[in-house]
């Protein structure tokens, strides 16, 4: 097995919606992100036969736990707050089952959705960069699979391993405290807060990064696809304002359609990148 530059770690998942049922999971659409900006990407995860498995380009590595099924969220808006339920759940990712080629890899982007990522994870990757999307160490199932927020209790294993850490502004929450003391561990901490843009933390300093202008369609994945993209371009050129914008603007791709056909390629992020900085400049 062959070491790829980006790998992600987390459950693919069946995400149950008003509009029918969809493939999703932040590592998935971290993955695919990987693969569109040119990085050859590997997939550790777990699904069962329910899981479109077409769905995913034969030129990913996926190495699958098995599992009876697919880790599936039922997704309900209410006015004013989403609703998320924990249908049925694949199997825990271990650290025996990470690839010894893949420990070697350049990136690396942790992405539970359902307390499935074994935190000592994070320090198997010692060749490389690590980030790691939060949410799903931040959510508890309570009666009937209703997800609700939760202290992220395993935060001191996971910290001093990694270089990223990306939260939405729904996991932050009443957690204001404990994540800017987290972002003073790290080198980057990224805040998604939708179409307000994110608030970027560089060694525990504060900076508001703009999103770029969409129209939205469908806001699911977009923070995964922000942390991959983020993740990718600083490794190749080194600033994180730099990096920010381009994944803003890998972002604001991202929910132009529905579910992962709106993740962006090299050149549509370019592109778009310029008409970005074009704009800013414009409005200085």
């Amino acid at each position: 097995m062959r070491t790829p530059d980006f790998v992600a770690v987390g459950h693919v998942t069946l995400d149950e919606t008003k509009n029918g049922t969809r493939p999703g999971g932040a590592a998935l659409y971290a993955a695919l992100t990987a693969q569109r900006l040119g990085c050859s990407a590997g997939l550790l995860t777990s699904f069962g036969p329910d899981f479109p498995r077409e769905i995913i380009p034969p030129e990913l590595q996926v190495v699958c736990i098995p599992a009876a099924r697919t880790t599936t969220f039922r997704h309900e808006v209410d006015p004013g707050a989403r609703r998320l339920t924990l249908r049925g759940r694949a199997t825990d990712l271990e650290v025996t089952h990470l690839p010894e080629a893949w420990k070697a890899a350049s990136l690396a982007l942790l992405c539970p959705v359902a307390n499935e990522v074994d935190p000592y994870l994070a320090a198997e990757f010692s060749e490389g960069a690590v980030g790691a999307v939060v949410q799903g160490w931040m959510r508890e199932r309570g009666p009937n699979g209703v997800i609700t927020p939760a202290q992220w209790e395993d935060a001191l294993l996971v910290l001093p391993h990694i270089q990223a850490l990306f939260l939405s502004r729904e996991d932050v929450g009443e957690f204001q405290e404990d994540v800017l003391e987290w972002f003073q561990r790290i080198p980057l901490g990224i805040v998604t807060v939708g179409a307000a843009g994110a608030l970027l933390f560089v060694n525990g300093e504060r900076y508001a990064i703009q999103a770029d202008v969409a129209e939205e369609r469908d806001p699911t994945g977009a923070g995964d696809v922000f942390a991959a993209a983020l993740l990718i371009h600083y490794q190749r050129e080194g600033d994180p304002w730099e990096a920010a914008a381009y994944a803003a603007c890998a972002a604001a791709s991202a929910v132009e359609a529905e579910g992962i056909a709106g993740i962006p390629d090299c050149a549509a992020v370019e592109a778009r990148l310029a008409r970005y900085r074009r704009r800013l400049n414009g409005a200085s």
